[in-house]
């Protein structure tokens, strides 16, 4: 018998049994699926994080109060320590004005203060978060608008009365209707629609940019009765003088604060820590799915074990005409194989389609890489937990085997 006839066989067997063929595979269907689309989540937020970062500019240094990273190497601190910061928050317009005199180095510095309140335009109200920023935000953050304009230094000054808003939170208010020139409400005080910002996505750790209303920061001090500013962002003049312009603005804040009362990082830092942290989480995750390409491969030896025994006349009678035990191994082996190969082919189908159903909700990105890596461990399960069943039927007597009731 050739290994045409081997392969004709082996596949008749899988599809005389269809429904053992499929309860076999569920192991590598779920275990395969399970790792692709852990990864791909994790993936899909590293991507998500990254963009949200490089939506805070370019070139850019952020101050914010508290020490954000703590007495910790690596990594953020604990919640307490986190809370007290800003519970503790000192920073004011004054220290924004302290960092934009490190003119050799600095570019231009927008300060940032948000809090929720409820934006409405005629019989619209909806709940939104108003941000009070500076009139540099919108170079610094790329976030000029696409329609209309970003209010003028002169107008920040005045704490004139006016508003850009995000994409999201413009259509939620005026629909199809030109916003431009249109007065919104916002916690009763009326405010002028200046333009509107392209859509940017998510903000780290918050709600989308695009649902946001900006205000300038003098208009916002008035509106919330405060002076206090969650954090600044520092456009730096050069990518290469980034580390200079943190220890230069550090220094200048040490003037006035206090080493604990601030953080002066680059946006690289707790990237890479938010990285470590998914990559270490990504990792754990998919190595707890691949169990399940174990256990898959474990009801593969089982099942083809079961086979075995159940068709030990056959495997006589084929080789009482001549089949030799290579020939039996190796039938065996394509059966264990294609149960892992068509399973592997499935939980790649089904990690993609999901993948691409939980997009607009979490942040999925199938890479090649996990998807030939999950696919090759499913080959090798098949393989290697095929071996000892298909070794185990070419051992078999015929003659014993013919008899076996």
């Amino acid at each position: 018998m050739n290994i045409a006839d081997t392969i004709k066989v082996a596949f008749q067997s899988l599809i005389t049994n269809k429904g053992r063929s499929l309860l076999t595979m569920l192991g590598v269907i779920i275990g395969v699926s399970s790792v692709i689309l852990l990864v791909a989540i994790g993936n899909g937020l590293e991507k998500s994080i990254t963009d949200q970062f490089e939506n805070l500019g370019v070139n850019t240094i952020i101050v914010m109060p508290g020490d954000l990273f703590g007495d910790e190497e690596g990594g953020f601190p604990a919640e307490d320590q986190q809370v007290a910061a800003l519970s503790n928050n000192k920073l004011k317009m004054v220290h924004v004005e302290e960092v934009r005199k490190v003119r050799d180095l600095v570019k231009a510095v927008t300060p940032m203060a948000i809090s929720p309140a409820n934006a409405s335009y005629k019989s619209t109200t909806k709940n939104t978060s108003i941000v009070g920023v500076s009139a540099e935000y919108g170079d610094i953050s790329n976030s000029n608008p696409e329609i209309g304009r970003f209010f003028t230094k002169a107008e920040e000054d005045k704490g004139e009365r006016v508003a850009v808003l995000g994409s999201k939170i413009n259509e939620e208010l005026f629909g199809q209707v030109d916003s431009v020139g249109k007065k919104i409400k916002i916690n009763n005080q009326i405010y002028e629609v200046l333009g509107v910002i392209p859509e940017k996505g998510n903000s780290f750790g918050g709600p989308s940019f695009d649902a946001y209303i900006y205000i300038p920061i003098e208009s916002y001090f008035k509106l919330f009765d405060t002076k206090q500013i969650l954090r600044m962002t520092v456009q730096v003049k050069s990518a290469d003088q980034i580390p200079e312009a943190i220890e230069a603005v550090d220094k200048r804040l040490l003037r006035l604060l206090d080493e604990e009362d601030f953080s002066v990082f680059d946006q690289t830092e707790i990237l890479d820590v938010i990285s470590q942290i998914l990559g270490a989480l990504t990792a754990g995750l998919g190595g707890i799915a691949a169990i399940s390409l174990l256990v898959g491969g474990i009801g593969i030896m089982n099942i083809m074990l079961v086979s075995v025994t159940e068709r030990t006349r056959e495997i006589g009678l084929r080789k009482a005409l001549g089949a030799t035990p290579t020939t039996i191994m190796y039938q065996f082996l394509i059966e264990s194989t294609t149960l892992s190969v068509v399973g592997g082919a499935i939980g790649v189908g089904i990690a993609t389609l999901a993948s691409l159903a939980i997009s607009s909700i979490i942040p999925a990105r199938v890479s090649m890489d996990a998807i030939l890596l999950a696919f090759s461990v499913s080959v090798a399960v098949g393989v290697i937990f095929g071996v000892y069943p298909a070794r185990r039927a070419s051992m078999l007597s015929p003659i014993e085997a013919l008899r076996y009731e």
